[in-house]
């Protein structure tokens, strides 16, 4: 399960936090079944979080995130310790730029900020069990193998860059860091629409998705899973979504149409998933 907000009611004030953790916690109670709650949706966009930085230009996402993360997380332990508070769920780009138009922050600069918040905060206890990521790439015709040495970007196949961040950001602390385990909460590449299919959708596709046939969207799937089981400390990999969204202004990363019928790729991509679940991968 996952609980956010969208900016225009960003939860910055103490007043703001304790309702939303209060909401997490009472939902949480209400649905015993839930095992993993994800704390907020891609704080370092200002789609979900403003504001992005102060007035000098210095970091403000980070710092309310992480008093917004503490607060749920006590919250939702004091209802059950067993459940998985997940923080993070940051997007894969940002521009660092407080005097850009649109201002995010780079994943590589969110998590940094995150460790010098928390550092700063003195808390002793975590604030999170596991870390979440969504590593879509820069358009769904780049492979999922492909690497972000020299960018602060981060992919599907960066890692070990991921595992230093987190290990920068809080190894040292009560906040666990490099041993973190990880989610990769959201991955998906669209798939080109077939004339047949066509009447299940509306819209026009964006000029930079670049979106790829289905038999390359299972190959890449099959290559994203296979990633993320020879990864020691990635505990899931979720695919978003499971069926296409019908506006092609939005998403259509599923491995059912619109219509709810199965693409090409999905007995490959389940196959490889099953094979996952069972050990089955050699890595």
């Amino acid at each position: 399960m996952a609980v956010y907000s969208f900016s225009s009611v960003t939860p910055t004030s103490a007043a703001a936090r304790g309702q939303f953790a209060s909401y997490a916690a009472a939902v949480v109670r209400a649905l015993p079944d839930v095992r993993d709650v994800i704390i907020g949706n891609e704080p370092n966009l200002n789609l979900f979080w403003m504001p992005q930085f102060a007035p000098d230009g210095s970091d403000a996402a980070a710092v309310s995130y992480l008093d917004l993360l503490a607060a749920s997380y006590d919250a939702v332990k004091a209802v059950s310790g067993d459940v998985n508070v997940i923080g993070g769920s940051l997007s894969a780009r940002g521009s660092d730029d407080p005097a850009a138009a649109r201002q995010t922050h780079s994943p590589t600069a969110f998590i940094r900020d995150l460790g010098a918040a928390y550092r700063a905060s003195a808390r002793t206890d975590p604030v999170m069990d596991m870390f979440s990521f969504h590593p879509y790439p820069e358009n769904s015709s780049v492979s999922p193998g492909f690497r972000h040495p020299r960018t602060t970007a981060i992919g599907l196949a960066d890692y070990d860059k991921l595992v230093a961040l987190l290990g920068e950001a809080f190894d040292g602390t009560g906040q666990p860091g490099s041993s973190l385990p990880i989610v990769y909460g959201e991955y998906g590449l669209q798939t080109i629409i077939p004339p047949s299919k066509s009447g299940a959708y509306s819209g026009t596709e964006p000029a930079p998705t670049k979106p790829i046939d289905e038999d390359s969207q299972g190959t890449a799937y099959v290559e994203a899973i296979r990633l993320a089981a020879c990864r020691p400390t990635v505990r899931m990999l979720l695919f978003f979504h499971v069926a296409d969204e019908p506006e092609l202004e939005r998403l259509q990363t599923g491995v059912y149409y619109a219509d709810d019928t199965p693409k090409a790729s999905l007995g490959r991509v389940a196959g490889e998933a099953r094979a996952a679940e069972r050990g089955r991968i050699e890595c």
